[in-house]
């Protein structure tokens, strides 16, 4: 008796994912503005923690994590996948390519737009740190570029769940475990040879 295992190609919907990056980037746009607006972000870098806002510090995550959501939804949600696998390595697939428009618009100086964590990805302050010997801008450079580790951190963690509410399974990992057992009875079941 010879047994096969069935196994499933995961699709990909481009499309889909380009809609969705492009809906994290406006929606991370617009919180960012509206955190300008209102005050939250600062202009200087940060050199203290201590000395952040609060405000500042919600807007920031706020904006790198729903930013993300909306994305990774979107992507999942147009591409109208129904397991929850498949969509969230749709929102995370969002946050990859986010990535390039974050680093391009960071070189253009317009990263700062989207609140000031995203500040550490242009920072070529390491260089000029070490030509000037100026401690605050080393510790400067640091915070920024923890900063925007937190930050793109933040937006892989929202891109997944998106694509996971998308889907419209249960957020418990317990339903996937019974699921498991019920699909996998079926998908490995061996197959039985033609005579």
């Amino acid at each position: 008796m010879i047994t096969t295992h069935e196994t499933e190609a995961w699709s990909i919907v481009w499309s889909a994912i380009w809609i969705g990056a492009l809906a994290a980037v406006a929606v991370g746009l617009i919180i960012g503005l509206v955190g300008f607006a209102v005050g939250a972000h600062e202009a200087a870098q940060i050199t203290d923690w201590k000395k952040v806002h609060l405000l500042g510090l919600v807007f920031n995550v706020v904006g790198a994590f729903f930013a993300f959501v909306v994305g990774g939804w979107v992507a999942a949600h147009l591409a109208g996948f129904r397991r929850a696998e498949h969509a969230m390595l749709h929102g995370a697939m969002v946050w990859l390519l986010v990535i390039p428009f974050l680093l391009i618009l960071a070189a253009h100086g317009g990263a700062m737009h989207f609140g000031t964590w995203y500040g550490g990805l242009a920072t070529p302050a390491p260089v000029a740190a070490a030509v000037t010997g100026d401690p605050q801008l080393a510790l400067a450079t640091r915070n920024s570029a923890l900063a925007s580790v937190a930050a793109l951190l933040l937006g892989l963690i929202g891109s997944v769940i998106g694509g996971w509410m998308a889907s419209g399974e249960p957020m418990t990992f317990a339903y996937y475990r019974g699921r498991d057992r019920e699909s996998g009875a079926s998908l490995h079941r061996p197959r039985r040879a033609d005579v």
